[in-house]
């Protein structure tokens, strides 16, 4: 089968209303909104770096457009459309089906359109590019964290990275853990509830410990962490009681979380996301003058987050 075969029959899918050409010429053709502004992002996933080669196609479809899905949640944007580029080692039908089947239904849930790509040949490899809108000056940014903010992290960290771990070590992790790893749940509609409610939140990919680094380098900040209220699953918590490794919640990665500051003036209205979004919204610490990131207790060992090179 050629690629445009290939193309038009796994992934020409019904175009959105934003979407006025898509795919099936040499440019996609989309709609804008008066007042938005577009927020985009890409990230690649490679076999044996970012997924374990026995993983299936419908966890490495829905697991390639979670982590894009995810920065558009941290910035609190609306997704509207992405491209995709796809490496094969070969045509395999099956895989095929199975891939395109989980990627059309998590882009239909978050309604996010396909509008094109490329496909080559080569060792299994995923790039995904998503944009979404935001409405001009909303957008939730990394550098926006004041002094005296609490900050919150959704849901339970840890999980992922214990999953990869026990992979690691030929040990079978949970369903509950593998399906953290495989198939992580953006946090779009939280992020978006977040506009007008949190001052900065970034979406923990790398790590507690690095990405909210990021948050206070571009904000000019330090903070100060409780590792007692951490948001931890109890198998993570368990793991932690056994070894004293705080390592894996703060460093592990592949979170999929959010991490977002508040003001303490708007600390109600989180608690009312929370209810009304049925989302655990943790407080785990508060924004200082003081430059670095503090932890309520010495940990045993250096916690090093995944670098990508």
């Amino acid at each position: 089968m050629n690629e445009f075969n290939l193309i038009e029959k796994y992934f020409n899918w019904t175009k959105l209303d934003s979407t006025t050409l898509g795919i099936g010429d040499d440019c996609a053709l989309v709609s804008i909104e008066p007042n938005n502004r577009l927020a985009t992002s890409v990230d690649t996933l490679i076999e044996g770096v970012h997924f374990p080669e026995n993983t299936s196609p419908a966890d490495i479809a829905h697991k390639a457009l979670g982590v894009n899905l995810s920065d558009l949640a941290a910035m609190g944007a609306t997704p509207k459309y992405f491209t995709l580029a796809l490496t094969l080692p070969a045509y395999d039908q099956s895989w095929l089906e199975e891939f395109s089947a989980s990627l059309k239904t998590l882009a239909n849930q978050y309604k996010i359109d396909l509008i094109g790509g490329d496909t080559t040949k080569g060792a299994l490899s995923i790039t995904i590019n998503v944009t979404g809108v935001v409405t001009q000056n909303q957008a939730l940014l990394r550098s926006s964290a004041r002094v005296g903010d609490l900050i919150f992290v959704s849901n339970t960290i840890g999980d992922a990275a214990l999953a990869w771990q026990q992979l690691q070590q030929d040990i079978k992790p949970s369903q509950q853990l593998l399906k953290q790893f495989n198939t992580p749940n953006p946090q779009v509609i939280l992020g978006q509830a977040l506009l007008g409610v949190a001052n900065a939140c970034i979406d923990l990919s790398d790590g507690l410990d690095q990405d909210l680094g990021h948050i206070l380098k571009h904000s000019g900040v330090g903070a100060k962490i409780n590792l007692a209220d951490l948001p931890l699953s109890e198998e993570v918590a368990e793991y932690i009681l056994k070894t004293n490794d705080w390592c894996l919640p703060l460093a592990g990665g592949d979170d999929y979380q959010l991490c977002f500051t508040v003001a303490q003036d708007k600390v109600s209205e989180v608690k009312a996301l929370e209810k009304e979004l049925g989302i655990q919204l943790n407080s785990i610490g508060f924004i200082t003058k003081d430059i670095g990131l503090e932890y309520s207790k010495r940990l045993d060992q250096a916690c090093s987050a995944y670098q990508h090179f």
